[in-house]
């Protein structure tokens, strides 16, 4: 019992540090995770209930509000229902290297995304994402390949001023309609 207040202790803890780095060298530092590699950036403010079966690689990115699913409780539902005497359904979650997940996406247990992946933001991920893909949807499906996107990116050569990018905006839409 001990063990768990500790860990709804600093899960508090977690939820209350607002800056986004600040946040992650505390996860890395207090070794939240089972195992964070380099160049790794955590924007969310809930950790799951056992980030202990969370493992990433090098060059991660997690925006903000990615759910981890690590478990499901459905055991109590189908005890519930007198169908036999179920377990408690859990498994691990890795990211390899050189992945960006976006925000609202929720990743369900026993998932591997493999290197070179970029998830779109409100996916939900229930399968092992291959390397090397674009992925997006409820349930994500491979979109674009990781080397074709990284093409497109490269053709944004610009920032553009507030105003620019608002006459950008209609002009392709008016072009849409024409």
């Amino acid at each position: 019992m001990k063990e768990y207040k500790k860990k709804q202790w600093q899960r508090l803890r977690i939820a209350l540090i607002l800056d986004s780095d600040k946040r992650t060298n505390y996860l890395i530092k207090h070794k939240i995770f089972a195992g964070v590699g380099n160049n790794f950036f955590f924007q969310p403010r809930l950790i799951p209930s056992d980030p202990e079966l969370i493992k990433f690689h090098n060059n991660v990115i997690v925006t903000s509000n990615v759910t981890f699913v690590t478990h499901d409780v459905f055991h109590l539902g189908l005890n519930y229902l007198n169908q036999g005497n179920f377990l408690y359904n859990n498994g691990c979650i890795e990211v390899m290297d050189n992945v960006f997940i976006g925000c609202n996406t929720t990743i369900l247990p026993d998932i591997r995304i493999g290197p070179n992946v970029v998830i779109g933001a409100g996916s939900v991920i229930t399968r092992d994402v291959p390397p090397n893909s674009v992925v997006a949807g409820n349930p994500a499906k491979i979109i674009d390949s990781f080397d074709n996107y990284i093409k497109k990116r490269k053709q944004i050569t610009s920032l553009y001023p507030t105003e620019d990018l608002w006459e950008k905006f209609f002009q392709e839409k008016n072009n849409r309609n024409n």
